[in-house]
Parts: structure tokens; C-alpha cells; sequence
């Protein structure tokens, strides 16, 4: 049984005009072999995307088209509105409290960049590596959640499908001196995108995550309100 504190200023990051990465596993120059990944989970990034820092330049915060391949990506948008478009033409805004999933399967190519007339926009993206490698690509949009103050599935189990077996993305919205529990999958991995949490005696600020293996069904209470981003695999 583990619990690992990783605290957010310890992330590696990059930075460019208009977007603000940080990356919570070794990513690109960022290396580091003991910190590749968590189970399935191979990127965790955390995205600010700033359309006024590019205003006159032609260019729009984030990421250009770009591809990839054998990879499941989920994003979660936390503020603002990202648009996603591919070269098929197809073009989707995710907003706020919105998630999205591509699977990359045997290519694909994208871009996210933030939409410029909803200002500034923050979403957290995970990478999984699939069960099933070779499956062709595909893309979906979710709805936003009902509102709750427990955990609701967004990506697998009964959120949107995901090509990574027993991996789920739960998400709460906690007012201070609310508490959730955590499923009972042998590995979690619990990121404070924002506000304050307690979590078996350790605090976590906002940009802070803990991995746990093997401790099923912890109490986690929010000091501030937060909203809490689980990935838990079975």
C-alpha cells in the first residue's frame, strides 16, 4: 500500500506565447525514468491558454495541428472553451465542465487551440496507452454533468467510452467541509485542479496530486472549494 504526494510546483513546464503547459510525468525534453508514468496513465498535462497574449500576431493560443498514434486522450476543460478541429473539417468547442475523448487509434491529426472570444481557457489532458492497440480513430464529445457533490463519471464506466480497460475519469465540484470517497480500484490518481483537499493527512493546493496504490476508498474533504479530478484504475 503507497501514498505519494506530488506537489504542483514540482512540475516541469513549457511555456510559449499565449499557453502555459504543466506536466505532472516526464514529457518531451522533461525527462525523469523514475516519473513515466501511473499504470495506463502515461501524461497528465495542465494546459492555460491565454488568446490575448497573441491578439495581432495571427496566431491563435495552443496547440496547431499536429498527430498522433495509439494513444487515448481525455481532456477536461476547467475555464473557458477550447475548439478542437480535425482535417476532416470536423470542429467542436468543449466548453467548461465539458470532456472530450480521442482516440487516436492508428493516426490522427488535430488541433486545440482556445476559442478568442471566451478568454482564457484551462483544461487538463491525460494520455493512456489502449488495451487494443490498431483500432481505427475516433472522437466524442460528453455533455456537461448534472451538478453533484460526489464523484460522477465523465470517461469510462458509464461516462464516455475510452479504449483503456477498467481506466474511469470522475470528477466533483466540493464546497468546503464537503467529502467524497474514493473508489475502491486498487490505483488512484487524485489532482486538486483547484481550491483545497484533505486526504489522509496530507494537503493538497490547487496543481498538487497524490497516487495511491492499494488504499481503496479514501475520504477526501475539501478545505475550499474545489474541483477534484480522479482517475482511478481497476
Amino acid at each position: 500500500m503507497t501514498m505519494a504526494l506530488y506537489a504542483g510546483s514540482a512540475r516541469s513546464s513549457d511555456a510559449v506565447k499565449g499557453r502555459l503547459t504543466s506536466h505532472s510525468f516526464s514529457f518531451g525534453p522533461h525527462y525523469d525514468p523514475a516519473n513515466l508514468g501511473f499504470g495506463p496513465l502515461v501524461c497528465h498535462n495542465d494546459d492555460v491558454l491565454d488568446p490575448s497574449a497573441t491578439e495581432g500576431t495571427g496566431v491563435v493560443a495552443g496547440y496547431p495541428e499536429h498527430p498522433h498514434t495509439e494513444l487515448e486522450i481525455v481532456t477536461w476543460v476547467l475555464e473557458g472553451s477550447l475548439v478542437h478541429t480535425d482535417p476532416s473539417g470536423g470542429r467542436h468547442v468543449v466548453g467548461a465542465g465539458r470532456a472530450q475523448v480521442l482516440s487516436a487509434g492508428t493516426g490522427v491529426r488535430h488541433s486545440e487551440l482556445a476559442d478568442p472570444g471566451s478568454g482564457r481557457c484551462r483544461f487538463v489532458q491525460a494520455w493512456l496507452t489502449p488495451s487494443s492497440p490498431g483500432a481505427d480513430p475516433s472522437y466524442v464529445l460528453g455533455e456537461a454533468p448534472p451538478p453533484s457533490s460526489g464523484l460522477v463519471e465523465v470517461a469510462g464506466g458509464g461516462g464516455l467510452p475510452i479504449g483503456t480497460t477498467g481506466a474511469r475519469l470522475l470528477v466533483a465540484r466540493l464546497s468546503p467541509g464537503a467529502s467524497v470517497s474514493l473508489p475502491e480500484d486498487p490505483r488512484q490518481h487524485v489532482f486538486a485542479a483547484t481550491g483545497a483537499v484533505s486526504l489522509a493527512g496530507l494537503d493538497l493546493r490547487a496543481g498538487d496530486a497524490v497516487r495511491l496504490t492499494d488504499e481503496p476508498g479514501r475520504l477526501v474533504m475539501a478545505t475550499e472549494p474545489t474541483e477534484l479530478l480522479v482517475w482511478s484504475f481497476a
